[in-house]
């Protein structure tokens, strides 16, 4: 069970051509993720994947860009499209971007689970509803209820949304805690076609392990400093190297300013050694392997705001 290979993800692929005909009475098909940033968009992901393919922090926005996660069991393969949060306060090419990657990813999907967090609605929450498209049914997951002491006040809540639109279903849960994954699945089983197998039942992902390994530094660079600096930072592997059971791994950390970079190396290099070695241990887990990973930091000025330069960061 591992992340696809550096070649060409099959969910690149006309469906029609994606399915394992051996399999075509299986259920199977896309659902996609979407919700304001910081409703724990990536957390559920993980829990339904049940392996950490999707990086997640405290603050919002942490994720950046599509993301599939594939479970498969007996009867389903459920492929999940985890979407950045939709943005709708900042409007710099890199957020023009990720607003993208979520209206495309409700264009050709057959279930969307619409995020939101217990006891709070807002005019964020609103905007991402109004995405929604009416043709396509939606789970309304309210997640974080376990920081709900009074389970009463939720029900109040549920009603609320539940009356903003026609919902599939409404699913409280807490991702953080593992807590109603099972209904989720469950309610969402029945939506999927009978496509047969998309991707091959040990594949988690369509990312390659280069592209999880430059999250996984991009995570501890967000977890690790300030509110404002890790917005203006992107991690880019420039060397993946596999050695049998050992990866070398290169990566620079890109920064769009002089000053940024030595907030980012820290007192005598610490936050960026803290960086490395929480990162490489979270990719020898991953990659059931051993990993040497080395880390430096350039400048590359204004690479929030540059479409082109964009593009060669791999995003889209």
């Amino acid at each position: 069970m591992s992340p696809a290979d550096s070649s060409p993800a099959d969910g690149n692929l006309p469906r029609e051509q994606q399915a394992h005909p051996a399999e075509d009475s299986a259920r199977s098909g896309f659902i996609a993720i979407v919700g304001r940033p910081n409703v724990g968009k990536s957390t559920l992901l993980n829990q339904l994947v049940g392996e950490k393919i999707s990086i997640v922090s405290k603050k919002p926005q942490t994720t950046r860009h599509r993301i599939l996660g594939i479970r498969t069991d007996a009867q389903a393969q459920f492929v999940f499209v985890d979407t950045p949060g939709f943005q709708t306060r900042f409007t710099n090419a890199l957020n023009r971007a990720m607003n993208r990657g979520v209206r495309e990813a409700l264009t050709d999907v057959d279930l969307v689970f619409f995020v939101v967090c217990a006891g709070c609605f807002t005019e964020a929450d609103e905007a991402v509803l109004r995405l929604l498209p009416a043709a396509r049914p939606v789970l309304l997951i309210v997640n974080q209820t376990d920081r709900i002491r009074e389970k009463a006040s939720l029900l109040p809540f549920l009603a609320q949304i539940a009356a903003k639109r026609e919902f599939a279903a409404v699913i409280p849960i807490s991702a953080l805690r593992g807590k109603q994954i099972g209904d989720v699945l469950e309610a969402a089983r029945p939506f999927l076609p009978h496509a047969g197998r998309l991707f091959p039942e040990d594949e988690l992902t369509d990312k390659s392990e280069r592209f999880l390994a430059a999250e996984y530094v991009r995570e501890k660079l967000f977890r690790l400093l300030g509110d404002e600096l890790p917005y203006a930072l992107t991690v880019e592997i420039e060397k993946f190297e596999c050695e049998g059971a050992l990866r070398r791994i290169y990566a620079a950390i890109v920064v769009a300013r002089e000053n940024h970079k030595a907030m980012v190396i820290g007192k005598k290099g610490e936050t960026l050694k803290r960086v490395a070695s929480e990162a490489r241990q979270d990719m020898e887990r991953l990659f059931a392997g051993k990993v040497y990973l080395e880390i430096w930091v350039k400048v590359k000025s204004g690479w929030t705001n540059d479409e082109r330069l964009l593009k060669s960061l791999g995003y889209e």
